[in-house]
Formats: C-alpha cells, sequence, structure tokens
C-alpha cells in the first residue's frame, strides 16, 4: 500500500510528490489521516540548505499536523479511529525522563539521538497520512473537515506558549516579547493576552505591523518604535511599560544581531526572567554578551527553551476550545499537496504575521 507525500530528496531543490510506502502501525504508535498541514515561513531556508538545520535527505518535511485518527495501537486506552487530534512535531525519546532525546518531526534532529529518533519518527507530515507517538497525539474535539486549516495555527502557537510557560508568566504580569513583529513573535502577543497578562510590550521596526498590533489587541498592548540606540530603545521600552517588566521573551530570528536581544532583555526587573527561544547565532555572527554583575546583583533568571513542553499542548487547545485563543485571527492560505512548492514560495512570500499557509492532503 502506498500513500501521496511530498518529498525533499536534496536541498536546493524543488519538493516531488510521490507515492511513498503507507506507515506502518506498532504499539505506542498512532496513524492519523492528514486534514492540514502548517508550511512555516523560513520552511524554503531550511529545504535550500541556508538553515544548516539536521534534516537527514531524503526526507518527507512537515512539523506538525491536524488530522483523524486512523489506526492505534494496542496501548491506547482513549484514542479512537475518527477522533480530531493535534499532532506535536516534538518527538521525545522514552528511555531517559531527565534529558531526552529530541526530533522536530519532519524538520530538524537534535544530535545523535535525535537522528535515531528521526529514522523511526522523522517522516513529516507534507503526505496523506502520518506516524506519531501516541502521546504526540492531542485531542481537540469535534470540528468540521473544512476547519482543520485554522485550528492548525495551534502549532504556531505552540512554540512561544512553551517560552511563555517556562517564564511562568502570571495573570496581571507584564511581558515584552522581543521580535513581536515577526511570525512567532506575533503569535506570543495573543497567547501572552490569552494568558490573562495585563500588558505586553511588543519594540519593532516594521511601522505597519505595529500599527496592525495596536489595532488588533488596543490598549493592553504597547508597542514601541526602535531606533537601533541600545540605551535609548531601553529607555523607550521602559517607559512604555509604564512599570516593572516581569517577563522578557526573545523570539527574534537568525538574521538579527545579538545587540538587538541583549537591548530587550536587560529592560527586566529585579528578580525578573529572560526566556530565550529566538534564533540569534544560529548562523554564527556574536554571540549574546549579558553582563554578569547584573544578571548576579539583580537576581535575573535566564532561560533557554526549545519548542514546547508536552503538557503544555492540551492546555493550549482548551484555551482555543474557550475562545479564549481566537483562532479566527490567522488568516489561512491553502494549498493541495500536489502543489507543495509553490505553498513553500507562498508561506516565504506571504506568510508572515496572523497568516498560515496549510497544506490539505
Amino acid at each position: 500500500m502506498t500513500v501521496k507525500a511530498a518529498v525533499l530528496k536534496d536541498f536546493g531543490q524543488p519538493l516531488s510528490v510521490e507515492e511513498v510506502a503507507d506507515p506502518a502501525l506498532g504499539t505506542g504508535e498512532v496513524i492519523v489521516d492528514v486534514a492540514a498541514a502548517p508550511v512555516l515561513p523560513y520552511m524554503d531556508e531550511v529545504f535550500s540548505g541556508e538553515r544548516p538545520y539536521l534534516l537527514p535527505v531524503p526526507a518527507i518535511p512537515g512539523a506538525g499536523a491536524v488530522g483523524r485518527v486512523r489506526a492505534v495501537g494496542p496501548d491506547a486506552t482513549r484514542l479512537a479511529v475518527g477522533d480530531w487530534v493535534l499532532c506535536d512535531p516534538s518527538v521525545r525519546s522514552r528511555d531517559d525522563a531527565h534529558t531526552p532525546d529530541i526530533t522536530l518531526q519532519g524538520l530538524a534532529a537534535r544530535g545523535d539521538g535525535g537522528l535515531r529518533l528521526h529514522r523511526h519518527f522523522g517522516q513529516g507530515s507534507f503526505a496523506e497520512q502520518l506516524l506519531i507517538p501516541t502521546e504526540n497525539a492531542f485531542p481537540i474535539g469535534p470540528i468540521s473537515q473544512a476547519q482543520a486549516g485554522r485550528w492548525s495555527a495551534l502549532t504556531l502557537c505552540l512554540v512561544p506558549y512553551g517560552g511563555l510557560v517556562a517564564g511562568d508568566l502570571r495573570a496581571g504580569e507584564t511581558v515584552l516579547v522581543s521580535g513581536a513583529t515577526g511570525n512567532f513573535g506575533s503569535a506570543a502577543v495573543a497567547v501572552a493576552l490569552a494568558m490573562g497578562a495585563g500588558r505586553v510590550i511588543a519594540p519593532g521596526r516594521n511601522e505597519a505591523m505595529l500599527e496592525e498590533l495596536e489595532r488588533r489587541f488596543g490598549p493592553r498592548l504597547r508597542t514601541v518604535r526602535l531606533s537601533g540606540d541600545e540605551d535609548g530603545d531601553r529607555e523607550r521600552m521602559k517607559q512604555a511599560a509604564q512599570g516593572p517588566i516581569d517577563l522578557v521573551l526573545d523570539m527574534l530570528p537568525p538574521s538579527v544581531g545579538a545587540t538587538p536581544v541583549r537591548t530587550a532583555a536587560m529592560t527586566v526587573r529585579e528578580y525578573g526572567r529572560v526566556v530565550l527561544m529566538g534564533g540569534v547565532g544560529t548562523l554564527g555572527g556574536d554571540d549574546l554578551a549579558l553582563p554578569y554583575p547584573w544578571i548576579m546583583r539583580n537576581n535575573i533568571t535566564i532561560r533557554g527553551q526549545w519548542l514546547c513542553p508536552r503538557p503544555a499542548v492540551t492546555r493550549l487547545i482548551d484555551m482555543a476550545n474557550a475562545g479564549l485563543l481566537g483562532l479566527g485571527a490567522f488568516e489561512i492560505t491553502e494549498f493541495a499537496l500536489d502543489d507543495a512548492s509553490q505553498a513553500v514560495t507562498h508561506a516565504a512570500d506571504r506568510g508572515g504575521r496572523f497568516a498560515l499557509t496549510v497544506l490539505r492532503p
């Protein structure tokens, strides 16, 4: 038996849509019929080799999906055939609870252990069917086929949600989102407000996007136009907060230098928290230089966070089902699987803020 999938045969080549072997079900695994798979705006950079992610080729790319359960293993006690599920692409090893190996299914492995996971679970969601660990299938409740693309926006929101959870954001607190005018950063703004942030500070240079954020979110959002002057920008961000900044979440991409990260991080209050989730430094350049005395004397907590912890996925789904996180804010553009290469180009050119490109196998 075969299924249709988009295959990346080598970096720098367009995706090839072809028939591949259908996934074989094992214990602890679920097969999902993919209804919608998000196409991230930077996937063209990965497929071209510009972003040197650890993705052995040939590969079926695609990180995350919304679909319906086709088959479950013998150890599944709650999932049933036909359930609508969100497929979390963060696949973790099960034989080390303290430091599990991890692979981002269909996009990037981490180290030798991640590569071993990739050999079994690495084929992603740009396909008619997807094999995932049982624990990576999260029920979202009954939806229609037409709603699947919109629900796949949760895979975008999961990333900043993981950072906000890691930073222990509490209702009423002030959070600064560094990179707020980007794809993941703008999603972070929406998620932080849905979590009850009293105020969100959104710095950036993109005037049009800053104005859009202001229109969308109203008085709980304060924007700051960045000038490039480190001291001046830091002072303007503090003034916009009109009080202490409890948490700084960095979502800046690899193309940005370390200076804007440091500028934003050092706005945080004494005993504040800084969470680093962006790509700064992954393509080279200067490392982040935060002053040791400032960290120590102000009791600053600095934490790195890659992806989202599994328990947070259910909470984010609950927020969407409760209407706290409005998925209707996302503009969805859908492509057929046969047009996967065009979808990748569209996501790079027009994906952007509160816009999501989706494949519909």
